[in-house]
C-alpha cells in the first residue's frame, strides 16, 4: 500500500514537471510551482496563462509522456535539485571550516579559521553547485519521479484560491508587482 501511494506521488510528481515544459515551450514571461501528492498535483502560476491552457498544458504532457516522452518528468527546477544543491554547497563549506578549525586546533580563533578557510570553501562550495546539478537529476529520475504514467488517468483541472504560501512565492517573484495575479489549480488524477 505504501509503495503505490509512493509511486503515485512519483508519478503526478512527473506530470507536473511535464505540464511545466508544456507550458514553458508555449509561453515566456511566467513562473510556476508545484507539489504532487497522491492524489494529484498543485500548479501554481505566477504569470498570464488561464484555466484552459493549464488543461491543455495537462492533457498534452500526459498524452506526450503516454507516447514514450519520459524525460519530460525530470525538470531542472525541482525542489530535489534545489535540494541536492543546498546540502552539497553546505556540506562542502562545513566540511573545509571544520578542516581548518581542526589544523588550527586550541591556538586559532574563529576569525583566523574564517579567514584562512574561505577561499577554499567558496572553491569546495562552486565545485559542490558545478557536481550537484547533474547529480540532483539523476537523484529526481530515479527516486522523487516517475516518467512512465503506467495506469494513471486525469479526472479533471479545476481552479482553487492561492494559498498563502503561493501569495507569498509571488510577492517574491513578482517585486512586488501586481501585473499578473496568482493563479492556482488543482490536477486530480486516479490509477
Amino acid at each position: 500500500m505504501i509503495d503505490q501511494a509512493i509511486s503515485r506521488v512519483r508519478r503526478n510528481h512527473g506530470l507536473e514537471h511535464a505540464t511545466i515544459h508544456i507550458l514553458s515551450e508555449k509561453y515566456k514571461g511566467f513562473s510556476a510551482q508545484g507539489n504532487s501528492d497522491h492524489r494529484g498535483f498543485s500548479l501554481n502560476i505566477y504569470g498570464n496563462i488561464n484555466e484552459d491552457q493549464v488543461a491543455a498544458a495537462v492533457e498534452e504532457a500526459y498524452q506526450r509522456m503516454k507516447s514514450g516522452e519520459h524525460e519530460l518528468a525530470v525538470h531542472p527546477n525541482c525542489g530535489t535539485a534545489l535540494l541536492t544543491t543546498a546540502t552539497l554547497a553546505t556540506l562542502a563549506a562545513q566540511t573545509v571550516f571544520g578542516l581548518e578549525y581542526r589544523r588550527q586546533g586550541k591556538t586559532g580563533n574563529s576569525w583566523s579559521v574564517i579567514f584562512n578557510a574561505l577561499p577554499s570553501a567558496v572553491l569546495m562550495v562552486v565545485l559542490a553547485i558545478i557536481v550537484s546539478r547533474p547529480l540532483g537529476l539523476q537523484l529526481q529520475a530515479r527516486y522523487t519521479t516517475e516518467g512512465d504514467l503506467g495506469d494513471m488517468e486525469i479526472i479533471n483541472v479545476h481552479p482553487v484560491s492561492p494559498s498563502i504560501a503561493t501569495r507569498v512565492f509571488h510577492f517574491l517573484l513578482a517585486g512586488g508587482k501586481n501585473n499578473y495575479p496568482p493563479r492556482a489549480y488543482r490536477i486530480k488524477t486516479q490509477g
